[in-house]
């Protein structure tokens, strides 16, 4: 029987406790962790916990019980405790972004390496069954080679939303609706794509003025062979978010959708419903998930812990997503192409650097401790 200590109790922590509960015969909620008086306990009644409240992470940490610790904090903590986590010889999973830069990243991954424990940063939708099948059509070459992909991470947020003490600062936040929404569909591009060679990107922060950071931004990557096109936004309503590729033969999609067109003679299209055919039967032939999201990614941490084997989802993953991520700041801030991968000596390699280039769109109006309500969205990959 595992114990896990969940340090930062609010919107997201939901997610993660649910998910733990799920698995009552293999893991234990042993702490609840916030820096707001009163939050913990607050969860803990809500949920009918039998478990210990704190204030501050540390007081977890020689906690000879609690051999895994669940960051769900802003992500400006996010380095400093997975690092001390690590350290105390404790395995770790930490909430999207891994940090606020890839300096950070890089300690914790050293931390994990010197420790010998588990490292999982969370990336939910992976364990999404039409995310998963998507990553399989592609991997399955039956659609012939990318050559364009499109990502459409839509969000819509109200002005209040910014209004939560940590969000809209690039000291708090560590950046706006690329680093912290569109985050999601980078790690799926990423996991399915790899790193571009290059990026040009533009920031913009067309409705809330009472944040720092971008709410929308637009980005050409270039691939070997490919172009890709994301759009970061937290001004889209209906949330309709899309990973589409292009591919020689066939379109792929997640929600799931396919059109196949072979050439005419005179070079029109001509759909390829036998194709289609074939690319659907594929896509339903693959088994189905037993745990989808937060459920899935918790339950392959505890697998990983039982059997003594990697995470599906590692830092280096995490680190993957944040390196595109520091690529669309550093071309959108400087309003110039970036080339990939990132050196160590690049400005933009630390938190320091980022901030001292970043664009302030508006000065933070507001700071709230709470806004009051769970009930967020986590995108719309729910269904096949």
């Amino acid at each position: 029987m595992h114990q896990v200590a969940v340090v930062g109790t609010g919107n997201i922590s939901h997610a993660h406790i649910q998910a733990y509960l799920r698995f009552p015969d293999r893991v234990r909620i042993a702490a609840l962790v916030d820096i707001i008086p009163g939050k913990a306990e607050k969860v803990k009644a809500q949920y009918g916990l039998d478990c210990d409240c704190f204030l501050d992470h540390h007081d977890i940490l020689n906690r000879a019980d609690i051999d895994l610790v669940d960051c769900c904090c802003p992500p400006y903590v996010h380095a400093e405790i997975t690092v001390n986590t690590l350290r105390a010889g404790k395995h770790a999973i930490c909430e999207k972004p891994m940090a606020s830069s890839l300096e950070e990243c890089d300690a914790m991954i050293r931390a994990r390496d010197e420790s010998g424990k588990k490292l999982s940063i969370i990336a939910q939708n992976r364990f999404r069954q039409p995310i998963r099948d998507l990553k399989a059509l592609l991997d399955s070459g039956i659609a012939g080679k990318v050559r364009c992909a499109q990502v459409d991470s839509f969000w819509w947020r109200g002005h209040c939303y910014y209004d939560l003490w940590w969000r809209g600062t690039w000291e708090k936040e560590g950046g706006g609706c690329t680093l912290n929404h569109a985050v999601h569909h980078i790690d799926m591009l990423g996991w399915m794509m790899g790193l571009p060679e290059r990026v040009t990107s533009v920031l913009a922060n067309t409705a809330h003025d009472n944040a720092e950071v971008e709410d929308l931004s637009m980005s050409i990557l270039e691939y070997p062979g490919a172009l890709g096109l994301l759009t970061a936004s937290v001004v889209h309503h209906g949330e309709e978010q899309t990973l589409t590729f292009q591919c020689e033969k066939a379109k792929l999609a997640a929600p799931f959708s396919t059109f196949a067109s072979i050439s005419k003679p005179n070079g029109f299209p001509e759909r390829n419903e036998a194709l289609e055919a074939e690319i659907k039967a594929f896509a339903d032939s693959l088994p189905p998930l037993p745990y989808e999201g937060h459920d899935g990614q918790i339950e392959n941490m505890l697998a990983t812990l039982e059997s003594d084997t990697l995470p599906a989802i590692s830092g280096e993953d995490g680190r993957l997503t944040l390196e595109l991520i520091t690529a669309i700041y550093k071309s959108g801030s400087l309003k110039q192409a970036v080339s990939l991968p990132l050196q160590k000596d690049d400005p933009f390699y630390t938190v320091a650097g980022i901030r001292a280039h970043a664009p302030h769109f508006y000065e933070k109006t507001a700071s709230r401790m709470e806004l009051g309500g769970s009930d967020i969205t986590l995108g719309s990959f729910d269904k096949k």
